[in-house]
């Protein structure tokens, strides 16, 4: 039954997540919470896990979710639950491309699907941060170690786009991020 139950709910995810993977990870979090699969800590730290190994962090969250619920055998169902819609759809997408991007009615809806996966994406930080570094709102409290890395790397963005006229790369933001962590938690 689990491997119904993985499968099912990471298929949902493949088949409603727009936006990639930040946009994925609300969905996510309403799977993995609804099957009661991990924690709401633990599902926070396999997000920030999965952001800084290699590869997409839908499927690095599906395969770790997956092995910790049911083994390899978990891993390779939610896997291959995530990824068959996007391998789906682009196997459609790409037999119907020439004339469906030339379609003003797609390019209608891939317009309008933009700015929603905007707001959910800045939702889902805001909520991260929020949660990390102040608790719930039923339970409030400070996470001053939250609270310094967030202002460690909100300082690091602010201060190198002002003195390099550009933004800063994400893999040097999972950088700091991760020796900013080790620092203030300590080895």
């Amino acid at each position: 039954m689990i491997y119904l139950d993985l499968f099912l709910g990471f298929l949902k995810v493949g088949c409603f997540a727009f936006g990639g993977a930040y946009g994925a990870i609300p969905l996510i979090r309403d799977v993995v919470m609804s099957y009661g699969w991990l924690s709401d800590e633990m599902l926070t730290y396999m997000i920030a896990v999965s952001e800084s190994t290699p590869g997409p962090i839908m499927v690095n969250l599906a395969t770790y979710i997956g092995s910790s619920q049911a083994g390899f055998p978990g891993a390779v169902v939610a896997t291959l639950a995530v990824v068959l819609p996007s391998f789906l759809v682009i196997l459609l997408v790409t037999a119907l491309l020439k004339t469906a991007m030339k379609n003003k009615y797609v390019q209608a809806v891939l317009r309008g699907l933009k700015p929603c996966v905007i707001g959910i994406v800045l939702a889902t930080g805001v909520y991260m941060v929020l949660k990390n570094c102040f608790g719930t709102i039923s339970a409030v409290t400070l996470n001053i170690r939250a609270i310094a890395i967030t202002v460690v790397l909100i300082a690091s963005i602010l201060g190198y786009k002002h003195f390099k006229k550009k933004k800063l790369s994400p893999i040097m933001l999972i950088i700091i991020s991760a020796v900013t962590g080790m620092v203030i938690y300590g080895l």
